[in-house]
C-alpha cells in the first residue's frame, strides 16, 4: 500500500520523513539514502550494506570478472600506486 505524507525542509535542509512513512517502511535512525534530484523531483533511495554473503558473491563475480578480461594481480598493485601517487 502506497502512503502519502506532506513534509517540510528546514533552514539546515532537513527533512523530516513522516511516522507513518517510517514505520511503513520500518526506517530506523541513522537510516541511509541516495538521494537524486530532477527538476521538481526528489527521491530518496534507502540503502543497506550488502550481507557478508552478499559481499563474498560480488567479490567472487569481480574475481571471474577480472580472470576473463586477463586482468592480474600485478596489474592491481600498479594500479593501486599510480592512484596513491596521484593523490600526493
Amino acid at each position: 500500500m502506497t502512503s502519502l505524507a506532506t513534509t517540510k525542509m528546514s533552514s539546515k535542509g532537513q527533512v523530516v520523513i513522516p511516522e507513518t512513512i517510517r514505520k511503513q517502511l520500518n526506517l530506523k535512525a541513522g537510516a541511509q539514502f541516495v538521494v537524486v534530484g530532477d527538476k521538481d523531483v526528489v527521491i530518496l533511495k534507502s540503502i543497506s550494506p550488502p550481507s557478508v554473503n552478499e559481499f563474498e558473491e560480488m567479490i567472487a563475480e569481480a574475481r571471474k570478472k577480472g580472470k576473463q578480461a586477463g586482468i592480474k594481480e600485478s596489474d592491481i598493485s600498479e594500479a593501486i600506486v599510480k592512484a596513491r601517487e596521484k593523490t600526493k
